[in-house]
């Protein structure tokens, strides 16, 4: 099994001919917040769907009560610009937007920070009764780092971007 492979998700292929690579966001302890090491699983999890010729798309997923809540701000706390700069943080993050086979983020619960960022990286968005995306790194004093002031302007205009990001307010589904 597929899933086995990982600390962080549950990845299988689904659908009545296999044909459809479903991965779910697992740390429920920490409301699915990305760590690094789950951002390497899923890239290590999405190029092998990638490479997959029996996978036609791919579904991202995560738990009823969050998608993602956000990066791990625990992981974050004490790095300084500087190590982040020279470490590459960050660096990969951004594989969803870059894989060419459909990714469909199917989103219930907490899209926050990061965890928004990551559903605006899929191609389409599914969102739940539950759902709720922001982008509240305002309110810890900085703001979004993975290209997510620029894709929620494209996805939800200026007005309304320049809101949640100043605010820190979400919105529903």
């Amino acid at each position: 099994r597929a899933g086995a492979a990982f600390q962080y998700l549950l990845v299988q292929k689904t659908g009545a001919q296999k044909n459809v690579g479903l991965i779910q966001l697992n740390r429920p302890q920490a409301l699915n917040a990305l760590c690094e090491g789950l951002m390497a699983e899923l890239r290590r999890a999405l190029e092998a769907m990638e490479n997959d010729p029996e996978v036609g798309a791919i579904v991202l997923t995560g738990s009823q009560k969050a998608f993602a809540a956000g990066a791990d701000i625990k992981e974050m706390q004490n790095k300084t610009f500087q190590e982040c700069y020279n470490s590459g943080f960050l660096a990969g993050w951004d594989k969803v937007s870059v894989v060419r086979k459909p990714i469909i983020a199917a989103v219930n619960g907490y899209a926050l920070g990061g965890g928004c960022e990551l559903a605006m990286m899929c191609d389409i968005i599914y969102a739940g009764e539950k759902a709720q995306f922001g982008q509240p790194e305002i309110l810890l004093g900085t703001i979004p780092g993975a290209g997510g002031t620029q894709r929620l302007t494209r996805a939800v205009g200026k007005s309304l971007a320049m809101e949640m990001v100043l605010t820190g307010d979400r919105i529903s589904a």
